[in-house]
């Protein structure tokens, strides 16, 4: 009989386990010293990752995303040397620093700011138009709230009033809507990709940039799938549909949350460091954006008796993430932490997509018909033209 047939399973994976994770801390701790020293000059990757303009001087929050250490020794505004605190220690591998450059800037001016290394390389940064950047007091905590109720509650749970026209229109009406909500989900992806990447480019990739979009948009897809699979098994409902009409429901809630929370976070983030322009017409443009959102939640319920408050849970689900999506781009300005967040909603999107598609088959199974086909477009036509409302 072979001896390791005797060990328990669990023990005999924790003991290969064991014996890798030694050999690795081994090669981390003693490789550096069999290893060759690096020859060339020091490889320097400083990168800001947020500016806060305060009265006065200009902060910039850094990261070094190269393998050595940078010390900052000098900064440049508008071709001209200043005067900065925070500077003369090195800033290792991944670590943050902050320099504060003593700086009398002007509203609305723009400013071009480089910054030395010990070694004599430019770091640069670009100020497009100077305004002060709002401080995360109570007001402006309240303010966040507001704009997220405006953007999302609200739209979203008007959005779900048109559940008795569902219910009047037939299984023809009810297919069609779950086919413009495919649509509508899948410009949301993709915008929401384009977006995604767009933020983790600002941010500097320091922690993987595109490929940390990727990344989060496959956990949080294959995440919601294995959620998925156990709240089947919990109900132990098997229909022809892959999923029944509240699973369904509550899946295209979560993913339009999810967007959402990228929204908000795009929003907050703007609204911070002054680019956004908060008139009636952008608050306007966001509800009526988000009002097709709430169609795409109860396009599954339309045979389903429901309850106001049931409906009222929804809303919150989908629409509440851009009152905390606010909250976060308002309060913590990382662009690649936004990123991470639109790609998970990305993969939540991906994975709600797959649960609606089977509900769209028609008697002889078809996936794509005239009525499906032309829904899709539509719904994704609709996202599309009510996003040209909103001027970020």
């Amino acid at each position: 009989m072979n001896r390791t047939a005797r060990i328990p399973l669990w023990a005999l994976a924790a003991g290969v386990v064991a014996v890798i994770a030694a050999v690795l801390v081994a090669l981390a701790l003693l490789g550096k010293d069999t290893l060759p020293e690096r020859q060339g000059p020091p490889i320097e990757d400083l990168r800001v990752e947020r500016t806060v303009l305060n009265p006065g001087e200009i902060e910039l929050h850094l990261r070094n995303a190269g393998p050595d250490p940078v010390t900052v020794q000098q900064a440049i505004v508008n071709d001209a040397y200043v005067g900065f605190d925070g500077g003369g220690e090195p800033i290792d591998r991944l670590e943050s620093g902050t320099v504060t450059l003593k700086y009398p800037w002007v509203e609305g001016s723009p400013y071009l700011i480089d910054l030395m290394t010990s070694t004599g390389v430019l770091i640069p940064a670009e100020i497009a138009a100077a305004v002060e950047t709002p401080k995360t007091d109570g007001d402006f905590l309240l303010s966040m709230i507001i704009i997220g109720l405006y953007i999302g509650v609200i739209p979203v749970t008007l959005g779900m009033i048109v559940l008795p026209v569902l219910r009047r229109g037939g299984q023809r009406w009810i297919t069609a809507l779950i086919a413009f909500t495919v649509g509508l989900l899948g410009f949301l992806a993709i915008d929401g990709t384009f977006d995604a990447l767009e933020l983790s480019a600002a941010g500097g990739g320091v922690f993987g940039g595109a490929a940390l979009v990727f990344l989060t948009a496959a956990l949080a897809f294959l995440l919601l799938s294995g959620i998925d699979l156990w709240m089947k098994n919990r109900r132990q409902r098997a229909e022809q549909s892959g999923a029944s009409p509240w699973q369904l429901a509550l899946m295209v809630a979560i993913g339009i949350g999810l967007h959402n929370l990228g929204e908000g976070l795009a929003i907050g983030s703007a609204y911070a460091i002054g680019e956004l322009a908060l008139g009636a017409f952008l608050i306007v443009g966001f509800a009526i954006h988000n009002t097709t959102e709430g169609l795409a939640i109860v396009a599954p319920l339309a045979e389903e008796k429901i309850r106001p408050w049931r409906l009222l849970g929804f809303g919150l689900i989908a629409g509440g993430p851009a009152i905390l999506g606010a909250l976060i781009g308002g309060s913590v300005g990382s662009p690649e932490i936004a990123a991470a967040l639109i790609g998970i909603g990305v993969g939540a999107i991906a994975q709600v997509v797959i649960q609606l598609l089977p509900a769209m088959r028609d008697k002889a199974g078809k996936l794509l018909t005239p009525v499906t086909a032309a829904a899709m477009a539509i719904g994704a036509l609709s996202l599309y033209l009510t996003g040209l409302l909103v001027a970020v």
